[in-house]
């Protein structure tokens, strides 16, 4: 692949990728390896949580859900070492890769005969990694320049579709940790300096965050509200 070929696959990605929400984003990610990458005839999007859980994200096709599942269940393959432990995984013939023993034979009988993972994202914890599945021996053999080019568009979208969630997530606290303010300030007579300070205080002795503490005592106030009114 020349230099003219790259730029135009880096042009086609820009064109791809309109962030959005997360969700959406995790979608047109998946959907830009297929139309963009050479010979990618699948994608997924493998996660990693915090405590070690895997699940997948966008498949292109429902066939990948089991093939992913397979590979956190094997603990093996190219989508589960990118999401593990390593950056760049390659395997341009899965039946003849003796890294895969147990999860090759599951991908070449559907029909999968090279595979390769992109290491997408790592961040608090948790770890993404982009799934490329071919059904041609010998794909991914040379995917270092176009993966490191994909992963950082990629990663450029994955970014700002986690501020519009970070964003999204503090007006809906804000609303509701402010309605529970209000019901404290109500029924202790308090400022709203000191009923914020109290509903911390709770927080931090039930262990419970904030959040979840102002959701349950909204709720409770609904309910006694509603009793109230049908008394």
């Amino acid at each position: 692949m020349d230099q003219q070929d790259i730029i135009d696959v880096a042009r086609r990605l820009a064109e791809a990728l309109n962030p959005g929400d997360l969700d959406s984003t995790l979608g047109q990610i998946t959907a830009a390896a297929v139309e963009v990458l050479p010979d990618v005839h699948y994608a997924s999007i493998t996660i990693r949580d915090a405590d070690d859980r895997l699940e997948t994200a966008a498949p292109t096709d429902p066939m990948l859900l089991k093939l992913d599942e397979a590979q956190y269940l094997f603990r093996e393959g190219p989508c589960y070492e990118a999401a593990a432990d390593k950056v760049h995984v390659t395997s341009p013939d899965l039946a003849s890769d003796p890294r895969f023993p147990r999860y090759a034979p599951v991908a070449v009988e559907a029909g999968i005969l090279a595979q390769a993972g992109i290491r997408l994202f790592e961040v608090n914890g948790t770890s993404g990694a982009l799934n490329l599945y071919s059904e041609q021996v010998g794909s991914f053999g040379d995917l270092a320049v176009l993966g490191q080019l994909f992963a950082h568009q990629a990663g450029v979208a994955l970014d700002y579709a986690r501020e519009i969630e970070n964003v999204r997530e503090a007006l809906n606290n804000r609303g509701v940790i402010g309605q529970a303010v209000g019901i404290v300030m109500e029924r202790f007579r308090l400022d709203d300096a000191r009923a914020f300070g109290f509903l911390v205080r709770l927080s931090q002795e039930a262990n419970t965050k904030v959040r979840v503490l102002a959701e349950e005592l909204v709720a409770r106030a609904r309910e006694d509200y509603d009793s109230a009114d049908a008394g």
